[in-house]
């Protein structure tokens, strides 16, 4: 309309937001403190405490706990320091399982999400809904029902006794094998659908012309569509690992004393009168250290592959 004054841009949404935006994240940051910040802090605080006798805790600052798990100074503790390498295995261990964990979960799980990322757009839902349907069982009977498939009398051996595969029952629990399964099975959709998720927006087109070029289907993967989806590879290998790092339930449960992990020997620090709160959470401590020095490295790598 002629002659009507210009409105003032006063930018009201993004001002209000501003003046609001605290209040809105204060539960937010009330929930991350509460249930995140404070576990984490009290963890921190008891690795530097002394160990009572009957339990629990002395506030008595000290890095006792930390000394007994990279030193040996005898039963008494007046002997010359020598590295403990009992527990430095347990981590190498732990490292170990979880990093072939790790990669079993990839080599299924990308074929997996890369088969039901190329379904009808109907079908997918219930290909998703099979990969994680058995996961809204807790996984404390999932373990348990584990257990009961690799026992001697199993159905397992008995399936490969009736197949005329062996002669006798195979000693699966308490391996290091059983322990391999248990993480496999508890942590493959978390592998799967973060590929799935990256497969899904692969622009497919990107393959064709990488034929038409005269790539065959091997350098295709490679050096087309690896690179493309490698977020969602990243991102499942950290959901998978991380997690099976610090897992207590399949080593408990499926394996035994040549099998124990990280997890187990946390766990066994805060049963009973007995065990060592200091100790545990130094161990826990170390944990996630770890972890933060790998996630580190993977943020580094990733900011330099973007640059």
């Amino acid at each position: 309309m002629a002659g009507a004054a210009p409105i003032p841009e006063t930018g009201g949404s993004d001002a209000t937001y501003a003046r609001l935006r605290r209040p809105l994240l204060a539960p937010t940051w009330a929930v991350i403190g509460t249930f995140l910040l404070l576990p984490v802090l009290l963890m921190v605080v008891y690795s530097f405490l002394t160990k009572e006798f009957r339990g629990g805790v002395i506030w008595d600052f000290t890095l006792a706990a930390y000394d007994q798990f990279f030193f040996d100074r005898g039963l008494f503790g007046d002997e010359p320091a020598r590295i403990e390498w009992t527990y430095i295995m347990i981590f190498w261990r732990s490292i170990w399982q979880a990093g072939l964990a790790t990669l079993f979960c990839l080599l299924i799980g990308f074929p997996t999400a890369w088969f039901i990322a190329t379904r009808p757009e109907t079908s997918r839902p219930v290909w998703l809904f099979l990969i994680t349907i058995p996961y809204w069982v807790n996984l404390l009977i999932r373990t348990v029902s584990l257990r009961f498939i690799l026992r001697d009398q199993g159905p397992m051996n008995d399936a490969l006794i009736g197949m005329g595969l062996i002669d006798q029952p195979l000693a699966l629990l308490n391996t290091n094998l059983a322990v391999q399964l248990g993480l496999f099975y508890s942590y493959l959709p978390f592998m799967v659908l973060p590929i799935y998720a990256a497969v899904e927006r692969y622009n497919f087109a990107l393959s064709e012309a990488a034929a038409d070029l005269g790539a065959n289907r091997w350098r295709t993967l490679v050096e087309v569509v690896l690179p493309v989806v490698r977020p969602g590879i990243v991102a499942g290998c950290i959901l998978v690992f991380v997690p099976a790092l610090g897992a207590f339930l399949a080593p408990d449960l499926l394996g035994g004393a040549k099998t124990f992990m990280i997890g187990s020997l946390i766990d066994e620090q805060f049963r009973g009168s007995q065990g060592n709160w200091p100790f545990g959470a130094a161990v826990s401590v170390i944990l996630m250290t770890l972890v933060l020095i790998v996630l580190m490295i993977q943020a580094r790598a990733a900011t330099r592959a973007e640059r």
